[in-house]
């Protein structure tokens, strides 16, 4: 299977099962596209009717590039067939039982009444609440007990709000490092939050504990301000820009992201993009809205079409400041084509409900975060462990070649088949598709992919 699509002045040939990228001319690149439907006779005469006034064009040429194909194609860098379906059921069985993240609720409640909000202003469905430490700590060593040989071990600081918790979350930290060493784990934790109770004190914790903290800004004011809003209605744009510039300064400009979340409101989110870039933040994330489809917020049509413009024009400002010498990072570009994702995540995406698991303030225990509240998800709790094993073995059972819709797409061992929690909210299914989430993923990585082609043409020239 190939991909083939023109961006960034570039005609880029995707090789999908080897990941082979090809940058090549415009008759290298017809040809390419018809080597495998058309018989090689009627290619080179359609190629000559089309370039044959160009005097550098020969039937004898156009026969020389057919044969460069046909030994990209033995040599495993073009048409490579699926070499991947076959692992697809095994892979999962390796780390079975393994778990490595854990996402602690440690406040399911907020400070702020965001109308957009999938967990509900932190509620998640359910009452407010706080995690206790002798919860966290069960939690904790749940997640020792149950990670194998694995060093390893991730930790984020969930909400709701995790700084109406920041008690507990010191006590959490501070006991993990005391057992760490014993145990030989790595604790890597992070924080996500609003930033409203953002101070010194929370700054240099971060600072000396977290590996990366999650920063929530949507961008412009006037486009914050409209859903990210307290109890009474105001906004937080201007309690929370400089506390973020604050934190962001202390740790050096790493270690973080602005996490942002565009709507119905601002599908021209590359203007939202520009002012985090104006406000001196260049570790950015602009994530689409997931809601119902009535819902005020969700994208349209019209909102889907205008998205794909602003990932094309977002990838031609990081060319435009990369060769400024300003470059900034947007995490869905973030892609490593020398050496990328192992062959489990190609095929078996996030591990939730499996490797990965969100834990309530009560200790039960959920797929992820965003299944948290949905009972008939409820794994189990850190106490007990896993006491639900047919929903863990649905989530096992996740990965790419498990979604039909999946087969014929090219980026799937991009995506890894998806979010299973988009797939079930949209087909009430957790093998199912989020068609739309499928369609800005797709451009993304065509933009992802353009950006790393550009950067080595650059560094060959």
């Amino acid at each position: 299977m190939i991909h083939c699509y023109q961006l960034g002045g570039l005609n880029i040939v995707l090789d999908v099962y080897s990941g082979s990228i090809h940058l090549v001319d415009e008759i290298a690149y017809d040809m390419i596209a018809g080597y495998e439907t058309t018989e090689q006779g009627a290619l080179l005469d359609a190629l000559l009717a089309k370039y044959g006034d160009r005097a550098d064009v020969t039937r004898e040429e156009l026969a020389q590039l057919y044969d460069e194909i046909g030994g990209l194609k033995d040599a495993g860098k073009l048409f490579t067939p699926d070499t991947f379906e076959p692992l697809a059921g095994t892979l999962k069985e390796r780390s079975k039982g393994i778990v490595k993240a854990l996402c602690l609720h440690v406040a399911h409640t907020c400070n702020l009444n965001c109308a957009y909000c999938f967990a509900s202003q932190g509620k998640y469905h359910g009452d407010r609440a706080l995690m206790s430490f002798e919860t966290g700590k069960q939690a904790l060593d749940f997640l020792i007990a149950n990670s194998g040989t694995r060093r390893n071990l991730e930790v984020d600081f969930f909400g709701g709000e995790p700084l109406m918790n920041f008690d507990v979350v010191k006590q959490l930290v501070a006991y993990a490092r005391s057992i760490e060493k014993e145990h030989n784990k790595n604790f890597r934790f992070t924080l996500t939050t609003n930033g409203v109770l953002i101070d010194d004190d929370v700054i240099d914790f971060a600072n000396r504990e977290c590996h990366n903290v999650v920063l929530s800004l949507d961008g412009r004011k006037e486009i914050h301000d409209r859903f990210r809003v307290d109890y009474a209605g105001n906004g937080s744009w201007e309690r929370i820009v400089p506390k973020f510039q604050k934190l962001v300064q202390a740790r050096g400009g790493k270690g973080y992201y602005m996490r942002g979340t565009f709507t119905h409101a601002n599908p021209d989110f590359l203007e939202d993009i520009k002012e985090m870039l104006r406000l001196g933040f260049d570790e950015l994330s602009m994530e689409p809205v997931v809601c119902a489809p009535d819902d005020p917020s969700a994208l349209t049509e019209d909102d889907l079409q205008i998205v794909m413009q602003q990932y094309e024009q977002l990838a031609e400002l990081m060319l435009a400041r990369r060769k400024e010498g300003r470059p900034f990072t947007f995490y869905h570009y973030m892609l490593d084509l020398k050496g990328g994702p192992c062959v489990y995540k190609r095929i078996s995406g996030c591990g939730s409900g499996t490797e990965y698991m969100a834990v309530t303030p009560w200790g039960d225990l959920y797929p992820c975060h965003q299944f948290v509240g949905e009972e008939k998800f409820r794994l189990g709790d850190v106490w007990n462990g896993v006491t639900n094993p047919e929903t863990q073995e649905e989530f096992a059972a996740c990965n790419v070649y498990a979604r039909p819709a999946c087969r014929d797409c090219w980026a799937k061992l991009y995506c890894s088949g998806g979010c299973a929690a988009n797939a079930y909210h949209a087909t009430g299914s957790v093998s199912g598709v989020y068609e739309n989430g499928c369609r800005l993923f797709r451009k993304r990585m065509e933009c992802a992919i353009m950006l790393e082609a550009a950067r080595t043409l650059e560094q060959q020239a």
